[in-house]
């Protein structure tokens, strides 16, 4: 039940826009907003990204192809699932998808669909990230690495992916969403809806 002192939340009217920063792979906005309850001037700074892919990427055997690789915000070696940022050039997110799996992995694979999208950050974040899932995916070509990217390719089984979520061996928060949304969509499968 909602507390009738309470107001709805209402868009804040943007008074002035002007970028603050531009780098290569993002750039800041500083926006100025008014908020509708106090009537007050506030700054908010918004980091804009072009969007981003993750692929689950399924073998005929129903194992997931992922990806280990350091980040470089956190210092660490992340296990993750193949993914990116949307070129210009990429005509949807499938398109983005079967890319970065093919330069990441070499593998390829056939039925692509989104299967999720999700803010990665909406209180600083302007993007949007999607996942795709790719099925029946085999080893075709050779990774097409990027100067700045060092990855090794791994196939877990499914029953692995609890235990790495759980021990902290998958710990990007966007592919744990993008696990969820492949939990949800295995479901969906298995239980149809009337």
């Amino acid at each position: 039940m909602t507390d009738p002192s309470q107001e709805d939340i209402r868009p804040w009217p943007r008074q002035s826009s002007q970028v603050v920063g531009h780098y290569p792979i993002f750039s800041i906005r500083a926006d100025q907003k008014t908020s509708p309850r106090t009537g007050k001037d506030h700054l908010f700074y918004v980091i804009e990204c072009r969007d981003w892919v993750n692929v689950i990427a399924l073998t005929p055997e129903n194992r997931l192809v992922m990806v280990q690789q350091l980040r470089h915000g956190s210092d660490t070696i992340e296990l993750e699932i193949p993914g990116g940022v949307m070129d210009p050039e990429d005509a949807s997110p499938i398109a983005t998808a079967v890319r970065e799996l093919r330069e990441e992995t070499g593998y390829e694979g056939h039925r692509a669909r989104v299967i999720g999208d999700v803010f990665p950050n909406p209180a600083i974040m302007s993007n949007r990230c999607r996942t795709v899932l790719i099925e029946d995916c085999v080893l075709k070509h050779p990774r097409e690495l990027d100067a700045g990217e060092d990855l090794v390719t791994e196939v877990i089984d499914l029953d692995e992916i609890p235990a790495a979520v759980s021990s902290g061996s998958i710990g990007h928060a966007l592919v744990i969403a993008a696990l969820f949304y492949f939990d949800l969509d295995r479901k969906r499968e298995r239980f149809p809806r009337p």
